[in-house]
């Protein structure tokens, strides 16, 4: 435990140094956001915040959760998150250098994002189900049982992955919103990790490194917090946002608990249900009446609570508290 404690205080310390550092430095090469028209005009102030922030904390996080990690046998779960997380980051860094150096606001077209995505979650689908700790096994939560997918586990795991890390991307629209609610999922990740390491002596190192990068991640956003709180100073860009979403469905995958992924990140599945169902909605009633109607003032949901005249610091915190009394129900199952 002494161990997980570290690897929080360690990631904090350096994102608290590379903040100040990495901020500045945005701003001079002109990384700023550049906000959507059709946004809630009261993100208009916004226009010109530097983004990319994710280069804020992930490499404390990573340079922390590799740097405490054990090696040897116990490392594959360790390489396939950070395979995960890197990979998902690094599409999200491409999209928003796109954006922001060669100044094409949609960055990435769609089929652009999404073919590497894809291609990137078959690849870890792949090594998942090859890999005999992992296998083709889900837990059921709060049920002492697993359920075997068999070879249809790569097609459902690369549907997960994908839709964890857009899940993530489109969670990511208000100050402080993706980081904190991350941050809750990272520390239930940490405690649910190690809490499986004391039971399972023979996978004992593989589920310790899954916790240390997590209680990293943890550290790591807990002072992104201090940047990217409201007012933001930096936000964080698709290349936090993909790294974040690649980092937690990685462990949901390694540790076989993707099952838990729409308890823990709900705000996460809520946003993307949400745009589904207004982009759904909107295509079939321009079909029907030739005029597309919304359901949502805007989507994701947590544009329609502003649009609604809910505080955006109230619509955040709401959305932390959310996450973390579903954290708090799901380690029930797992902590004694």
């Amino acid at each position: 435990m002494q161990r997980l404690i570290w690897a929080i205080i360690a990631a904090f310390a350096v994102t608290f140094v590379l903040g100040p550092i990495m901020i500045p430095w945005l701003k001079k090469l002109k990384f700023g956001q550049t906000i959507y028209d059709l946004g809630p005009q009261s993100h208009m102030k916004k226009q010109g915040t530097p983004t990319m922030g994710g280069l804020i904390f992930a490499p404390g996080a990573l340079v922390v959760g590799v740097a405490l990690s054990k090696g040897g046998a116990g490392s594959v779960y360790l390489w396939m998150i950070l395979v995960s997380a890197l990979g998902f980051g690094a599409i999200g860094f491409v999209d928003d250098f796109i954006k922001v150096h060669l100044k094409r606001h949609e960055g990435l077209t769609p089929k652009q994002k999404l073919v590497p995505q894809i291609i990137l979650s078959i690849g870890l689908a792949v090594w998942a189900y090859l890999t005999p700790s992992v296998g083709s096994s889900w837990t059921i939560p709060f049920v002492n049982a697993e359920w075997n997918l068999g070879v249809l586990y790569i097609p459902v795991m690369v549907f997960v992955l994908v839709g964890t890390v857009n899940s993530a991307n489109l969670l990511d629209g208000l100050d402080g919103l993706l980081a904190g609610c991350s941050m809750i999922d990272f520390i239930t990740m940490m405690l649910i990790a190690f809490t499986m390491s004391l039971a399972d002596e023979g996978n004992r190192g593989n589920l310790l490194n899954t916790a240390i990068f997590a209680a990293a991640m943890a550290g790591s956003l807990m002072c992104f917090l201090r940047f990217n709180g409201y007012p933001a100073r930096v936000f964080m860009g698709d290349v936090g946002s993909f790294f974040i979403g690649g980092t937690l469905v990685g462990m949901a995958m390694v540790t076989k608990l993707s099952l838990l992924l729409p308890i823990i990140a709900i705000t996460m599945f809520v946003s993307s249900l949400s745009d589904i169902i207004q982009v759904s909605y909107f295509k079939y009633t321009k079909k029907k009446t030739g005029e597309g109607k919304r359901v949502f003032k805007m989507a994701p949901l947590h544009h329609h609570f502003e649009l609604s005249g809910i505080p955006e610091t109230r619509v955040v915190t709401s959305y932390y508290l959310v996450t973390a009394a579903l954290c708090l129900l799901t380690m029930l199952g797992f902590v004694a």
